[in-house]
């Protein structure tokens, strides 16, 4: 009796450590392989959002945002790439904004999301609703959320918020004449 329940279990948790360690493997192996992908994505969405720039370079994040995840100037001094994550109804919105030197939005391009389908990624699809977003200043005037997707367009909506605040931030020295 005992060998009849105790034999399943064991095979069972076999069959767990091997699966464990075949998705552990794979992951080690893949995770790397993402990574750069993942780089490379953005690395092009850069150009993408800012087409003028020869370069972009990094810049130290300090006091931005939380939701500012990275931060880059270009090297013609043509404008600033700030990217970041925003809460949105079904998860992280991951956005990537470019705003000109003069303070103006050039583009913005929504890296990753989980927005409902149909509703909330009207707000991530290229269109309506970024393309009034495009030549804004940090008041944002004239944009709205989109109808049915309160939620995920005030979240994006927050997020370039944040974006025109760390361009503020990366501006101030530059305004005062320091470093």
């Amino acid at each position: 009796m005992k060998k009849d329940f105790v034999m399943p279990i064991l095979v069972l948790m076999l069959i767990c450590l091997i699966s464990s360690a075949v998705l552990a493997a794979t992951n080690s192996l893949t995770a790397p392989i993402i990574t750069i992908a993942k780089q490379e994505r953005a690395a092009a969405a850069r150009y993408e959002i800012i087409p003028d720039a020869e370069e972009f370079v990094p810049l130290e994040l300090g006091d931005l945002p939380s939701s500012v995840t990275e931060a880059y100037s270009t090297t013609n001094n043509v404008g600033y790439i700030f990217s970041v994550t925003a809460s949105g109804y079904g998860g992280d919105i991951r956005i990537m904004c470019g705003i000109s030197e003069d303070g103006n939005l050039i583009a913005c391009k929504t890296l990753e999301h989980t927005e409902t389908k149909g509703i909330g990624t009207r707000i991530v699809e290229e269109g309506e609703f970024s393309d009034n977003l495009v030549g804004k200043d940090s008041r944002l005037e004239g944009v709205s959320a989109v109808t049915g997707a309160t939620i995920s367009s005030n979240a994006y909506l927050a997020g370039i918020r944040d974006a025109f605040k760390a361009y503020e931030l990366v501006r101030a020295p530059v305004k005062g004449g320091g470093v």
